[in-house]
């Protein structure tokens, strides 16, 4: 089904992975060009033709194929994109430019181009998403589709900061961070959040469920880069508990985040979230 990134040195993708980064000695570089209707147009001006800001992520919407014409409309309607870019924007900017856009990707998953500096959210994702979790009995799952979507946008944001921050991470490691950077992102929208991050653990439980990984909790097939889909959803747990024990509680105890686990959450918690703002604030500094 999903999961960012695939390695190699192409866009990272796979539902919700992807990416081996090319490493770049400039900082973060955040915006987009705009599309649509010359600006000496007299129509009126629409969210693909506006001037593109010099530094952010920027988001644009391809036109949807057929069949995505609906997912399309329920991503742009629930503005996961645009949300999600507007809290990374917020820790400050650079030179440059992420061009945030959602397509039809025909299968491939949502995934970050390091050569074009361009996130894809996936129209085609939305209907996967929601497939998993209807099958789970959960009607119409909209909340939870746009939860995971969120997760995914972060997860591909910190693919972007890793490239642009120029970061010497292997292929694991640099998975490994970009979840993170999910769920400090997440976890940073307050409860709200917490909710969307618990909703994006379960995703990966179903879909390990689902029969993407085997008995051992390996995900059956090709070399993934990512770690297992039960060994994230257990991470973005664990995270949880960290940020919030009074919170989060329930968690401990569970199939997925034993007490001994629990019990090292907070330090894992400060631990991921120190490192990502000590390597966010130096963006913050370049946009001073």
């Amino acid at each position: 089904m999903r999961r960012r990134g695939s390695g190699g040195n192409g866009p990272v993708r796979g539902g919700r992975p992807r990416i081996r980064l090319y490493a770049t000695a400039t900082l973060l570089t955040l915006g987009a060009a705009a599309c649509g209707p010359s600006a000496t147009s007299s129509a009126p001006r629409t969210e693909e033709d506006r001037p593109a800001p010099r530094t952010g992520f920027s988001v644009r919407y391809e036109p949807p194929a057929a069949p995505d014409r609906a997912n399309a409309a329920f991503l742009r309607g629930r503005r996961v994109l645009e949300q999600g870019s507007a809290d990374v924007n917020a820790f400050g900017r650079a030179d440059g430019v992420v061009v945030v856009v959602g397509r039809s990707c025909g299968g491939e998953g949502s995934a970050y181009d390091p050569g074009a500096r361009r996130i894809e959210i996936c129209y085609d994702d939305v209907a996967e998403e929601r497939e998993l979790f209807v099958d789970a009995g959960v009607r119409p799952a909209d909340d939870e589709v746009a939860a995971v979507l969120a997760e995914t946008f972060f997860h591909e944001a910190g693919h972007a900061l890793v490239d642009l921050l120029g970061l010497d991470l292997d292929e694991r490691a640099e998975e490994d961070a970009a979840d993170q950077f999910a769920a400090l992102m997440l976890i940073r929208r307050g409860e709200a959040g917490e909710r969307q991050l618990r909703v994006a653990a379960r995703e990966y439980e179903l879909s390990a469920a689902a029969g993407e990984e085997g008995a051992t909790g390996q995900e059956e097939g090709p070399r993934d880069e990512h770690s297992p889909d039960l060994v994230r959803a257990t991470n973005h747990l664990c995270h949880l508990y960290g940020a919030d024990p009074t919170r989060n509680t329930d968690l401990v105890g569970t199939k997925l985040l034993s007490g001994e686990r629990a019990s090292r959450c907070g330090e894992e918690w400060r631990g991921m979230r120190d490192a990502w703002q000590k390597r966010l604030a130096s963006v913050a500094a370049a946009s001073d």
